[in-house]
């Protein structure tokens, strides 16, 4: 097997003292999507580039198991929400086993927030108005992709985005995809991870309480 020669390459030799306030259990919000609205802001206030992008993590119902970027587009109490392809790999996997997990790598704040839980199709008068409100260009490109499946090359996928252009121009009402939509992750649990010197970070997760009370509680974790 080959090795890394050049030291600035090897992994093994990269890390950073991360170095930034503790995170007491008493500063927290009393609910987790009260506390990632805060850390979001404070994202979003640090310049990140695209924040609302986190590795969703979805698996077979046999357990073998994908990931991949996606952008967050809404989220309140309910949770968070994504939109798709129903028939991309996600989607197929969701739809036999709703169980996902959620990653926001913060690195340039030394932050991270994890969230699992369960996912569900959101109602379609909810994907039609987030449909609505994307550029042009991405609607029609929702039309345009099988996201997931083979495609024979980059032309073919050039001209089937052509002739949606010419059939439904700048200006024109593009009707929402069938197979498109919105996903909420419902959460059961969401760890605040912040990193600090000698590898102790703070790990802050919420989880809830057993049913029927079902109230989230906050517990920390060994870095």
């Amino acid at each position: 097997m080959a090795r890394v020669t050049d030291q600035d390459l090897d992994p093994a030799v990269m890390r950073k003292q991360y170095r930034s306030e503790i995170v007491e259990e008493r500063s927290l919000a009393g609910d987790p999507m009260a506390q990632f609205a805060r850390w979001f802001q404070q994202a979003a206030d640090a310049h990140l580039f695209e924040p609302n992008a986190m590795v969703v993590s979805t698996s077979t119902s046999d357990g073998r198991p994908s990931s991949r970027t996606v952008l967050l587009k809404q989220f309140d109490e309910r949770g968070f929400v994504f939109f798709t392809n129903y028939g991309s790999r996600k989607g197929r996997e969701l739809a036999e086993n709703p169980h996902v997990a959620l990653l926001f790598p913060w690195h340039p704040i030394a932050r991270q927030v994890v969230v699992t839980g369960t996912a569900a199709r959101i109602g379609r008068d909810e994907t039609a108005a987030y449909f609505r409100s994307r550029p042009h260009g991405s609607q029609l490109g929702a039309w345009a992709s099988e996201q997931s499946s083979v495609i024979a090359s980059r032309a073919e996928l050039d001209h089937r985005y052509a002739e949606l252009a010419a059939r439904y121009p700048e200006g024109e009402q593009v009707p929402v995809p069938p197979q498109w939509g919105g996903l909420r992750v419902t959460p059961d649990a969401v760890e605040f991870w912040q990193g600090h010197e000698n590898r102790l970070h703070d790990r802050l997760r919420y989880a809830r309480d057993a049913a029927p009370s079902g109230a989230w509680h906050v517990e920390r974790l060994c870095p």
